[in-house]
């Protein structure tokens, strides 16, 4: 179970992802999780870090301002939190399971919900669509996170604006926008006022659903923004709520406008001295299937595998140790240290790329940072099969996003759109369709974190890697030991 977002200070054994920082909790077992939240204020979620568990098991995790403390904007009347997630009509382990066994892309959502709630637009859930009520007048606090599973979604509430006052638990400078766009792991906090005819609102998600040609689930699920001194209808009538104009599907014009909105409320100490100037790749891939493979196991593009990696490296995760247990107790053979800094190959990341890189190699491979050393990570999207919008969440670490932008990085040019200023302060990044985005953070916080797409049908084909970020000298700056309760494998 992972506490998306949340620091976990040398506390790595809390953090939750399977085969990183722990051993996956046995059928009737227990791990009871111990960490201390500090420092972070605002909407972050929890949810299962196991397989494709996390379809069905996740919940927002709400930080509010300490005792005597206030929200750096007025008290909201209410606040209400909106999970946006998806649903599968069949079970969902067996469509991972699937497109693992064949080598296929997995079949998509066949709904969106809202707290669990497909909503009207579906012939299944219309009784039980959730209803938000309002008072005229007031202003209320949404705090909306995307639990989907391997989708973005563009988020309206129908004739209404939305102030954005945070994001992954940090507050950002205020400014008001009339759409959402959310990568799956992302949080965003927006103030609405009931300004409008008393009546009932629809709030709407759907797909922005960027790789060109690719299958995506597109319907779009409903809650109702109700304001309660709507006149009552007739009996037996209902009013039909105000439907808001979705953006396209393929709106990345929208969906870069409202990204790069985001600043923190004042001045914040951008590392600038930079000990690793990293840069990764990050996209699809295909593999060729072996001589004499069965046809049913090479069902992706011209009877290959679907794959997908960061510096040509697919991750693979261990199965008889965590990556910390193995780095904390010394254990070989279960992870090495030489993940690249940089691509093992230039080429043009983001035109047309030679098949012969279409292919990267798999293993277990680790980056080692000392203690208190600066980052600066340039993730660079490809066009390896299809280029796509990938949301990277960083573990253990939230991180200033200074830059992005489209094609190929060039720091001869792009260095000069860097934001060292007021840039957001976030967990997870919206690497652009086609496009790259550049982060920066200090590495102090000890343990093996793990880096990756929150799309999870890629990280399940290998899009991932992970930091291991040695001790310090002090107690402070030492991961604490393994609790007595840590699964074993």
């Amino acid at each position: 179970m992972h506490r998306h977002g949340v620091r976990q200070m040398r506390t790595g054994w809390a953090d939750g992802p399977e085969f990183v920082t722990q051993c996956p909790i046995r059928p009737g077992g227990s791990y009871t999780y111990r960490f201390t939240i500090q420092g972070q204020e605002g909407t972050l979620w929890w949810h299962a870090h196991s397989s494709w568990l996390r379809a069905t098991v996740y919940g927002a995790l709400i930080i509010r301002p300490k005792e005597g403390d206030s929200y750096p904007f007025q008290k909201p009347k209410r606040e209400t939190a909106l999970l946006l997630g998806e649903w599968w009509n069949a079970n969902p382990i067996d469509v991972v399971r699937q497109a693992t066994r064949t080598g296929a892309a997995p079949n998509v959502s066949d709904a969106y919900t809202i707290n669990g709630q497909p909503g009207d637009l579906y012939n299944c859930s219309s009784k039980d669509t959730l209803i938000v009520p309002v008072d005229s007048g007031e202003t209320n606090l949404l705090r909306v996170v995307n639990s989907g599973l391997n989708q973005q979604l563009f988020f309206k509430v129908a004739n209404h604006k939305l102030t954005v006052v945070g994001a992954d638990a940090s507050y950002v400078k205020p400014f008001t926008t009339s759409v959402l766009m959310l990568g799956p792991g992302q949080t965003t906090d927006v103030l609405i006022t009931a300004d409008q005819p008393p009546t009932r609102y629809y709030i709407a998600a759907r797909a922005y659903a960027s790789a060109q040609g690719a299958p995506f689930d597109n319907t779009t699920t409903t809650a109702i923004l109700e304001y309660k001194s709507a006149p009552c209808p007739a009996k037996g009538a209902k009013i039909k709520p105000v439907m808001p104009t979705m953006p396209a599907f393929n709106d990345t014009a929208t969906a870069t406008a409202f990204t790069t909105s985001f600043r923190s409320p004042r001045q914040v100490p951008v590392p600038t001295n930079i000990d690793h100037n990293l840069f990764f790749t990050v996209g699809l891939g295909l593999n060729n299937c072996p001589p004499g493979a069965s046809r049913s196991t090479c069902q992706g593009p011209n009877g290959t595998r679907f794959t997908a990696s960061m510096n040509n490296a697919s991750f693979v995760l261990p199965s008889n140790f965590s990556l910390l247990q193995a780095h904390q107790q010394g254990i070989p053979g279960v992870f090495t240290t030489d993940f690249p800094a940089n691509p093992p190959v230039q080429f043009d990341y983001t035109g047309n790329v030679s098949r012969s890189l279409w292919q990267p190699i798999r293993g277990t491979k680790l980056y080692t940072l000392k203690y208190g050393e600066t980052v600066q990570l340039v993730l660079q999207g490809t066009s390896i099969f299809t280029a796509e919008n990938h949301p990277i969440h960083l573990h253990g670490y939230d991180f200033y996003i200074i830059a992005e932008g489209f094609g190929n990085f060039n720091p001869s040019r792009d260095t000069t759109k860097f934001n060292l200023v007021d840039p957001p302060l976030r967990n997870t990044a919206s690497v652009p369709v086609g496009g790259w985005a550049v982060i920066r953070f200090v590495a102090d916080n000890p343990g093996v974190w793990l880096l990756h797409c929150h799309l999870d049908v890629h990280i399940t084909w290998g899009l991932a890697m992970a930091f291991l970020v040695e001790n310090g000298v002090s107690e402070l700056q030492t991961l604490e030991a393994p609790p007595a309760d840590l699964p074993v494998c």
